[in-house]
């Protein structure tokens, strides 16, 4: 059946890219064709208004073992033999209509980049974003979506390290849920997601094909509204069982040498896979639709097409060598079926029963071959002018500067988080190192190696709804501070670019500036970017969310003794802060949530002191003058100290500085800075190594549980810690 514009349209094509599909193909489409180009040029497989800028990004390095992009995942080299596999992926329109199966079909998709490349997965980290907690609908949405991400990731048996969790109005319908893995492979050992050799195999492995998930590329690159739950269908559901079983044959027949290629079926399924391995081959295929395994009678070659039913994998085997590879899967009683074979054509030719159902070139359909690309307008956004007018003067310090930070520990998103982590599963492997002794990034060790692996997820979106450019920067520097201060060396990143309409000017503007900002911060710190994902049309009818451009990265340190925590280790230790208490205020959660102020700069920020930072506290840490280090975010001073005494218990005294704010002292959120404890007969040396860098000494870690700030009682840190640690608990039971 030949399509019309109209059905083009209903797909999602624009006239134009329909106009360019006949040309490509010298004919009108079918409606099978034009299903299949609908998901292969929606923004979430095409990238096709954002390549433009995403192209600008820092993507070589040293360490790189693979160019960004060039494959499902980043690899990068840690030494000793080994890489280091990792990637982070958006689940958001899935997890708004639902929860459990929208994060969990996340988790599963992630992993599979990981291991489609031959690397073990070894740890899965998370970036979390809902609405304000006291919202019956934003509870039901956290509790699912964290539940999913247990149960995917428990049942699958990698272990959840880290995370980040915000709670802001603007993501009230629409999420996000991102989702992050990180393995290991040999070096030599990885598998590209090609095909090539004329004649050879090509199989489906893994799980049956259904209806769940057609369409779930194009139902990504929409905005979410009332009517989105009548989408169901476009939501994969996750077989974690399955997915092990998936994972260990197909980590089990790499080594057999009898594979060519291997690609995950995530987005556009089928579809996907056999263009971007055909086009990257520079081969076509044949694939018979009747022969892939169902679980469902009846189904059409356009749903078989688009079913994004999880748990598959697209393998292309050296001809000869099927029984080899046919033996292992069904060893792990999963389908093994061989779908078609490689031809020399480089085009795609599906046929159903024998009847050919689609003809289409490989290329035409993949980012960097046919997909259009576009170059979007942007203008200034309107509400920077009201972010303009802020006066910090105008806001007078309160009387009750203990009470305020009693409420402000509590808010959602700085009070623990223990309420969510608590139903990962952080230890299966024996790898994680940061339950019992954490730091501000979790550390996991490589087993078979010395080596250790730092990594975290970062990004305040209000620091980027505030000032795109320098909010993305400071991103990327919070990121590779966490990583600095628990004693590794920042290698690589990973992004996730959650962002709401891009044919909205302001909303492309806020990207845009971002992506300077991250390629900047990037070059900097010598953190190329790996590849990640992009996630437009993230927004309601009350418009888009916070620009949230999600840093995940990695760093490397060559053996544990390396690893530096964050709690205070003994009384009588001096405590020293590094860098400049600016005395802002700026886009804190103390004016945000406490003062009421919606709209502000962002916290003050340089890129060469926050160069000149990291590199001194990897020096100290390293020459092991300080007992403990922890960077100050969100809360500022007193919810970094605070978060400092709770794992040992030991309380502090402190001065602050006289000629700030009281709280900017202790709430404001200026960058830069991170608090270390040193034992006093090192201070004079540890001064002596700062080499110019500026610091305060701010008091001394006590022998008790007491708390003192300019010569106050603030109490204990055990009742401080029960409001911390049950505050969140609290409002998602609703009290």
């Amino acid at each position: 059946m030949i399509a019309t514009l109209e059905q083009a349209v209903k797909l999602g094509l624009r006239e134009e890219e329909f106009e360019k599909i006949k040309e490509i193909l010298g004919r009108t489409p079918n409606f099978t064709e034009t299903a299949m180009y609908s998901v292969m040029w929606s923004e979430h497989c095409s990238y096709k208004n954002s390549i433009t800028w995403l192209k600008t990004l820092p993507r070589d390095g040293a360490k790189l073992l693979v160019k960004a992009g060039e494959e499902n995942a980043g690899l990068v080299d840690i030494g000793d033999g080994w890489g280091c596999v990792f990637k982070i992926e958006s689940h958001n329109h899935p997890s708004a209509i639902e929860p459990f199966q929208g994060a969990a079909t996340g988790v599963g998709g992630i992993h599979r980049d990981i291991f489609t490349m031959g690397a073990r997965p070894i740890a899965s980290l998370n970036s979390l974003r809902f609405g304000k907690v006291d919202n019956p609908k934003t509870r039901w949405l956290i509790k699912g979506v964290v539940k999913g991400i247990g149960h995917y990731g428990n049942c699958f048996g990698v272990p959840t390290v880290a995370g980040e969790v915000y709670y802001e109005s603007c993501y009230q319908t629409n999420p996000l849920v991102n989702a992050m893995s990180v393995g290991v492979v040999r070096v030599g050992q990885t598998v590209s997601a090609t095909s090539h050799g004329e004649g050879n195999p090509v199989f489906i492995v893994g799980a049956s094909t259904g209806k769940d998930g057609i369409g779930g590329a194009s139902f990504a690159s929409a905005d979410i509204s009332e009517n989105s739950a009548e989408q169901l269908p476009a939501v994969q559901v996750g077989d974690p069982f399955e997915e092990k079983k998936l994972l260990e044959a197909c980590l089990e027949m790499i080594p057999t040498g009898a594979l060519i290629g291997m690609q995950d079926m995530g987005a556009a399924g089928i579809t996907c896979s056999t263009s971007e391995m055909s086009a990257k081959g520079e081969h076509g295929m044949i694939i018979h639709l009747d022969k892939v395994p169902t679980r469902q009678d009846n189904m059409k070659p356009w749903e078989m097409l688009l079913s994004e039913s999880q748990e598959r994998m697209l393998i292309v085997v050296k001809k000869g060598r099927e029984e080899d590879v046919e033996r292992i899967f069904d060893k792990w009683d999963i389908h093994c079926v061989q779908i078609g074979e490689v031809t020399k054509n480089t085009n795609l030719k599906y046929y159903m029963n024998g009847e050919l159902v689609a003809d289409v070139p490989a290329e035409s359909l993949v980012l960097g071959g046919g997909a259009p690309v576009y170059e979007r307008a942007y203008k200034t956004p309107a509400y920077f002018e009201e972010i303009n007018k802020f006066d910090a003067a105008s806001i007078p310090v309160p009387a009750d500067l203990k009470g305020v930070a009693y409420e402000l520990i509590q808010l959602p998103n700085i009070a623990s988080k223990h309420w969510i982590y608590d139903q990962y599963d952080s230890m299966v492997g024996t790898g994680n190192t940061h339950t019992n002794e954490p730091s501000d990034a979790a550390v996991v060790r490589v087993h078979g190696s010395e080596k250790a692996l730092a990594m975290t997820t970062d990004c305040n979106s209000r620091y980027v709804f505030a000032d795109p450019y320098k909010g993305a920067m400071i991103a990327v520097a919070e990121a590779a501070r966490n990583i600095v201060c628990s004693g590794a060396q920042p290698v690589a990143i990973t992004n996730c670019l959650n962002f709401g309409n891009p044919y909205n000017p302001e909303v492309y503007y806020q990207f845009v500036y971002a992506i300077k900002g991250m390629g900047d911060a990037c070059r900097k710190f010598d953190t190329p970017v790996t590849g990640g994902n992009v996630s437009f049309y993230n927004q309601s009818e009350d418009g888009p969310v916070y620009p949230t451009p999600t840093i995940g990265m990695v760093g490397v340190m060559d053996n544990l003794s390396q690893k530096m925590s964050l709690g205070f280790k003994h009384a009588g230790d001096v405590l020293y802060m590094l860098g400049v208490n600016t005395g802002d205020i700026n886009c804190s959660e103390y004016l945000h949530h406490i003062c009421d102020v919606t709209h502000s700069p962002a916290p003050h920020f340089n890129l060469e002191d926050e160069y000149t930072l990291q590199q001194t506290v990897a020096r100290l840490i390293s020459s092991k003058l300080v007992k403990s280090a922890h960077d100050i975010s969100e809360g500022g001073l007193f919810a970094c100290l605070l978060e400092s005494c709770m794992n040992s218990m030991l309380g502090f005294s402190i001065s602050t500085q006289a000629d700030i704010r009281k709280d900017a002292a202790l709430f404001g959120e200026g960058q830069s800075r991170v608090v270390v404890s040193v034992n006093p007969d090192l201070a004079a040396l540890f001064e002596a190594e700062l080499k110019g860098l500026p610091f305060s000494k701010l008091g001394t870690v006590s022998a008790n549980e007491e708390i003192h700030i300019d010569g106050d009682s603030w109490g204990y840190v055990s009742d401080w810690k029960q409001a911390y640690d049950t505050s969140l608990e609290k409002k998602l039971s609703g009290e």
